[in-house]
């Protein structure tokens, strides 16, 4: 997964994705304080790949997994409510059936709208295709590994309180980075050095992601949602 060094991987190695402009932003590190690797994915299926020749014991992607047919998925109701004043950060998961049906906008509004009475914002339309991808390669099996997270959700966790800052702001990603530097020591590194096609924020909210696959491999994670799956049998749930 583009480790900076060769040599005996880790007994657990973990990752946490994040979509970004050159395709997927991966940041792979051990299951403890070690050294991260940083890396941009063209494709969803890549990351796939790696998981099922075992070389990646977890992984945590920013990405809805498990899409229900219609109305709000608990997981994001409860994320919102953890996040109290940053619960706009968690756009809702589209309902499935808008995964085929749609190539503009205006169509997803009309089909969402069909489906239950409420439209769908440019943001989550936009995000379709990588929805889509992800949802294309996901199954109940792979999903023992490959597991749904929110980084603003994480970041909550890690800081024990909402975070008032954005990510988009240097404050907010100083406070991110902050946060992070503790469990990845190599932050500020992989920020200076981070793959093109991916921005400082991509980043933060990767290295988010693997922290909490680092909490999912050891059991102690945060796990929103009410046990729910959807018709393809995936859960829908958002790790933290």
């Amino acid at each position: 997964m583009g480790a900076r060094c060769e040599g005996a991987r880790s007994p657990i190695h973990v990752a946490g994705v994040d979509a970004c402009a050159g395709g997927w932003i991966v940041t792979t590190t051990g299951a403890r304080r070690s050294r991260t690797s940083v890396r941009v994915a063209a494709r969803f299926a890549e990351i796939v790949e790696v998981v099922d020749a075992g070389l990646l014991d977890a992984v945590g992607v920013d990405m809805p997994i498990g899409l229900a047919d219609a109305g709000p998925r608990a997981c994001d109701l409860e994320a919102r409510a953890r996040l109290g004043p940053r619960r706009s950060s968690v756009f809702a998961a589209p309902p499935r059936p808008l995964l085929a049906s749609t190539t503009t906008h205006e169509q997803a509004l009309a089909a969402s709208r069909a489906i239950d009475g409420k439209g769908i914002s440019k943001q989550t339309f936009h995000l379709l295709p990588k929805i889509a991808e992800v949802d294309a390669v996901m199954t109940p099996a792979r999903q023992r590994l490959i597991f749904e997270c929110h980084p603003e959700s994480c970041f909550r966790s890690l800081a024990g309180r909402p975070l008032l800052t954005t990510k988009r702001t240097a404050l907010g990603q100083d406070e991110r980075a902050s946060l992070l530097r503790s469990h990845f020591p190599d932050v500020d590194e992989l920020l200076r050095f981070r793959p093109r096609g991916a921005r400082i924020d991509d980043v933060l909210d990767a290295l988010a992601n693997a922290w909490a696959a680092r909490r999912w491999r050891r059991g102690t994670a945060s796990i929103m949602g009410d046990g729910a799956r959807d018709r393809r049998g995936l859960r829908m749930q958002i790790v933290a």
